[in-house]
C-alpha cells in the first residue's frame, strides 16, 4: 500500500491544494496594487487591536474626554483674547519640521484659529492612539500614520478656500492661477499615462548634467557594470575607493550635478574611485537572491578592481541599502580571513533593524505576504510600489505641499538634481526584495549573525579593518540611533559621524555651501559601547560638510606615500575600458 506524502501545496491525504492558493495569491496580487501600500488586513487588524482595547480602557477614554475639553476651553480662550490682542499667544505651535504654517498670513484670524482647531485635533488624535493599554506597539503606529495622513489630507494649507496663500495668489491672478493648475494637472496626467518623468527632468540628462564624471566602464555581468573614473590629480593615493550604492536607485545619486557630486569630491581629493551601476531588473531575473547581489556585485567588483591594481587595498564604501550588502560582504570577507579591504564606510546605512524607523510600518508578516504575492505575479517588485512608502511617509513634503503649488498655486518647483535622480527608478527582483525584508528587517539576522555566506555565518563582529559610519539628524529610512548601533556589533575601530539634514541631503550636499555641521568621534578597538545619547554629548561638533573629514581618514588608513594614476582598466588581466561612463545599465528603463 503507497501513501501521499502531504506538500506545501497538498493537504491532508495528499489533497492537491495549489489552485485554491493561486485563487488567493491573485486576489491579494490584485489588492497589492491599491493604496499607499499598506495591507488592508492590516490596516484592519490595527483597528480592532486598537478599538477593543480603548473600549477595555475606561481609564483612557475618560482621559481623552478630559484633553478634548480643555484643549476645546483652551482654543476658545484664544479666540476670546484675540479679541483685544490680534497676536495673542498660540495654544499650539508646528513642530519644527513641519513648515505648511511658515507664511506670515497664517498669522492673522481667521487662518490662525484654524491652524490652531487642526494641530490641537492632530495631537489629540495622537494622543488617542497611543498608549492605549494591550496595544500591540507595531498596530499603535501603523494607526497612528494612517489617521495622521488622513488628517493631513484635510489640513487647511490643502484647501483653497482656507489658504491665505492661495486666497492671495487667486486675488493677485484674477484666479488665473487655478486655470495654470489645471494645465499643469493635464500635463502631469498625461506624462503619468505615457510613462514619462515629471516637467524638468529633461534639464538633467544622465551623462551630461548628471552622472557626468569622466570615467569607463571597466568590468560588465549580468548584475553590474564598474565605472573606473579617470583621475584629476597629478599623483593619487594608492588605495582605491569602491563605491556600492543602493540597488533601489540609478547609481548617480553619488554623482550628480558636479557640486553635489560625491565622486567628483574623491576624484578632485586624490583618490582613484570605481563606483558600481546596478542592472534594471526585469521578470526574468525575478530568482536573483541578495546573495546574488553580494556575489555579482560586491566581490565581482572586488575582484575586478583587484585584477586591475594587484596587492593593493580597498577602501570600499556604501550607501543605504548599498552599505547593508557591503557590511554582509565585509564580513563574510572578514570571516574567511579575506583582507582585500582596507576600510569600510557605512553611509546611512543600517546593520542593526531592532529600530528600522518609519518603514518598519510597512514590515509585518502580513504586509510582507501581501508584497510577496504582488511581487510573484510580476516577478520583481515596482520602483512606484517602494516610492509609495517614502511618500506616504513624508506626505506633506513629497505630496500635498508639491500639489498645492502646482495645482492651486499654479507655481511649478523649480526641478533639481535630486528630484530628477528620484524620478529615475529601478525595479528590484522578487527573490531578493523578499529575503531582504523578511531576514533583515523582520528576523533582524544580519545583527544576530544568522545570515549566512560560502557556507559560513556571517558575524559583524569579525569585521576588522576600521569603519566610518555616517548617520543623519533627520533619518526616516535609516534612523542614526539604528546606525549607531554597529558600535555594539563590531569590535573594529569605528568613526562615527552624526550629519545635519535627512538621509538624502545629509549625505549627498555641496560641500561648500554654508550652513552645514556635524558631530563625530571615533572609538577604538578596545572601547566601550556608549548609548547613543551619551556619544551625542561627547562627540566633537563642527562646521561644514563631512566630506572633507571622511576623504582625510580615506588618507589616513591609506599608504603615505602617493602614486602616479594608474591606466584605466587592465586589457591584459581581461578588464578593458568597455565604453564611457556613465555606462548602459544606467539607461535601463
Amino acid at each position: 500500500m503507497t501513501h501521499k506524502v502531504n506538500t506545501p501545496e497538498a493537504g491532508p491525504a495528499g489533497t492537491d491544494t495549489a489552485p485554491y492558493r493561486t485563487i488567493d495569491r491573485l486576489r491579494e496580487a490584485m489588492a497589492a496594487g491599491f493604496g499607499t501600500g499598506v495591507s488592508p488586513l492590516a490596516l484592519g487588524m490595527a483597528l480592532i487591536d486598537w478599538s477593543a482595547h480603548l473600549a477595555a480602557a475606561p481609564g483612557k477614554r475618560l482621559e481623552l474626554a478630559d484633553r478634548a475639553a480643555r484643549e476645546t476651553a483652551e482654543l476658545m480662550a484664544h479666540i476670546a483674547a484675540l479679541a483685544t490682542d490680534p497676536k495673542a499667544e498660540p495654544v499650539i505651535r508646528p513642530g519644527p519640521q513641519d513648515r505648511r504654517f511658515a507664511a506670515a498670513a497664517w498669522q492673522n484670524p481667521p487662518f490662525s484659529i484654524w491652524v490652531q482647531g487642526f494641530l490641537l485635533a492632530r495631537q489629540w488624535w495622537h494622543e488617542a492612539t497611543h498608549d492605549v493599554p494591550g496595544t500591540d506597539p507595531h498596530y499603535e503606529n501603523l494607526l497612528s500614520a494612517m489617521v495622521r495622513q488622513w488628517l493631513d489630507m484635510a489640513s487647511p494649507a490643502n484647501l483653497p478656500f482656507t489658504n491665505p496663500e492661495i486666497i492671495a495668489r487667486s486675488m493677485q491672478t484674477a484666479g488665473l492661477n487655478h486655470l495654470a493648475g489645471m494645465r499643469n494637472w493635464c500635463e502631469d496626467m498625461a506624462r503619468l499615462a505615457a510613462g514619462k518623468p515629471p516637467v524638468g527632468t529633461e534639464r538633467f540628462r544622465v551623462g551630461y548634467e548628471v552622472a557626468a564624471t569622466p570615467g569607463k566602464v571597466v568590468f560588465r555581468n549580468h548584475l553590474i557594470e564598474l565605472i573606473q573614473y579617470a583621475p584629476a590629480t597629478e599623483t593619487v593615493l594608492a588605495e582605491p575607493v569602491l563605491l556600492i550604492p543602493a540597488w533601489i536607485m540609478k547609481y548617480y545619486i553619488l554623482d550628480l550635478s558636479p557640486e553635489n557630486s560625491l565622486v567628483r569630491h574623491l576624484v578632485q581629493a586624490g583618490h582613484t574611485v570605481f563606483c558600481l551601476s546596478w542592472r534594471n531588473p526585469t521578470a526574468d531575473d525575478r530568482d536573483l537572491t541578495l546573495d546574488d547581489y553580494r556575489r555579482l556585485g560586491v566581490m565581482a567588483a572586488v575582484e575586478a578592481i583587484n585584477a586591475i591594481l594587484p596587492g593593493r587595498g580597498i577602501h570600499a564604501a556604501g550607501y543605504c541599502l548599498g552599505g547593508t550588502l557591503l557590511a554582509i560582504a565585509a564580513a563574510a570577507m572578514a570571516g574567511a580571513r579575506d583582507d582585500r579591504l582596507a576600510s569600510v564606510s557605512l553611509l546611512a546605512a543600517q546593520t542593526d533593524f531592532t529600530e528600522p524607523g518609519d518603514l518598519a510600518l510597512f514590515v509585518d508578516h502580513d504586509q510582507l505576504h501581501s508584497l510577496e504575492n504582488a511581487m510573484r505575479q510580476r516577478g520583481y517588485l515596482t520602483a512606484e510600489q517602494m516610492l509609495g512608502a517614502f511618500r506616504f511617509l513624508r506626505s506633506n513634503d513629497l505630496v500635498w505641499s508639491r500639489m498645492v503649488h502646482a495645482y492651486l498655486m499654479g507655481e511649478r518647483e523649480p526641478m533639481t538634481d535630486i528630484l530628477a535622480w528620484s524620478s529615475d527608478s529601478t525595479r528590484m527582483p522578487y527573490r531578493m526584495q523578499d529575503e531582504y525584508l523578511r531576514r533583515l528587517y523582520l528576523e533582524n539576522a544580519l545583527a544576530g549573525d544568522r545570515l549566512r555566506a560560502d557556507g559560513r555565518p556571517v558575524a559583524l563582529r569579525n569585521l576588522r579593518a576600521p569603519i566610518f559610519a555616517v548617520g543623519t539628524e533627520e533619518d526616516y529610512v535609516a534612523p542614526w540611533r539604528s546606525v549607531y548601533q554597529l558600535h555594539c556589533l563590531s569590535d573594529a575601530e569605528l568613526t562615527f559621524v552624526l550629519a545635519d539634514k535627512d538621509h538624502l541631503a545629509g549625505i549627498i550636499f555641496d560641500p561648500s555651501q554654508p550652513g552645514s555641521h556635524y558631530r563625530i568621534a571615533t572609538r577604538g578597538p578596545d572601547d566601550t559601547c556608549l548609548p547613543p545619547e551619551d556619544w551625542l554629548r561627547a562627540a566633537a561638533w563642527r562646521e561644514g560638510s563631512w566630506w572633507p573629514a571622511w576623504s582625510g581618514w580615506l588618507a589616513r588608513h591609506s599608504a603615505a606615500e602617493r602614486v602616479a594614476p594608474p591606466g584605466i582598466g587592465a586589457a591584459a588581466a581581461g578588464y578593458p575600458a568597455l565604453e564611457d561612463a556613465p555606462g548602459s545599465y544606467v539607461r535601463q528603463r
